[in-house]
């Protein structure tokens, strides 16, 4: 059975979107960052980035969200396009996700919802790239129901995870915005797996404090693990 780490966040949830998808047999495993689990010896030598999520199959240890995905899917062989042209396009779309759609989405929330001392150049930096990138995923989706097309992929999993959370990334009004990410979100919010990954939120309880300890954690490395 693969042991899948994870939180509730954007990239660990695109890969539990994956793990209903292929309905692969899974033990979620907590990692609570507001506690500062991931800095626990024990996971570092899984992950030496101190990240969720990761995943142990066997003796297969894999980390980064996109990794997981690509490695899932080469182990089923679902969820991926055939030919080498759109195998091409899949590879594009899903490190546009990874390099683009994440980080900027993440450093955005950061500077707009915790990061103490404000930084007016920092926020509307990322809030301009996030905006960016997701108002190209936008145009990308308009005429097509996948972001490779007709054929449901593990890139749309990967939009999944950070789509789900634009009117955070964004603001309240932003889905309104984005009508077809909208329309993407919502087609894959219908499907079971879908469903299935978001009942995760039932398994465990994370800290929900935002207090000097969670920020210290989540924020900064702790002396020991610099």
């Amino acid at each position: 059975m693969i042991r899948f780490f994870y939180n509730l966040s954007p990239n660990p949830m695109k890969v539990a979107l994956c793990l209903e998808e292929m309905g692969l047999p899974y033990e979620p495993v907590p990692v609570d960052p507001r506690k500062g689990e991931q800095f626990d010896p024990a996971y570092t030598a899984l992950n030496p980035n101190a990240k969720v999520p990761t995943i142990v199959d066997g003796d297969v240890t894999v980390f980064d969200s996109n990794a997981i995905l690509l490695y899932l899917a080469g182990k089923t062989g679902r969820f991926l396009p055939e030919g080498e042209p759109v195998r091409g396009e899949m590879l594009s779309w899903l490190m546009f996700v990874a390099t683009g759609i994440g980080p900027f989405s993440g450093q955005c929330v950061h500077f707009r919802h915790f990061a103490p001392n404000g930084g007016a150049y920092a926020t509307e930096r990322y809030a301009f790239e996030a905006r960016r990138h997701w108002d190209i995923l936008n145009t990308r989706l308009a005429d097509r129901a996948y972001v490779l097309g007709e054929t449901y992929t593990i890139v749309d999993m990967a939009v999944w995870g950070w789509a789900r959370m634009v009117p955070f990334v964004l603001g309240e009004d932003a889905s309104a915005t984005l009508p077809y990410v909208k329309r993407h979100l919502d087609a894959i919010n219908a499907r079971p797996a879908a469903q299935a990954a978001e009942a995760l939120k039932g398994r465990h309880t994370f800290k929900s404090e935002m207090d000097d300890e969670a920020r210290t954690f989540m924020f900064r490395a702790p002396q020991s693990a610099a």
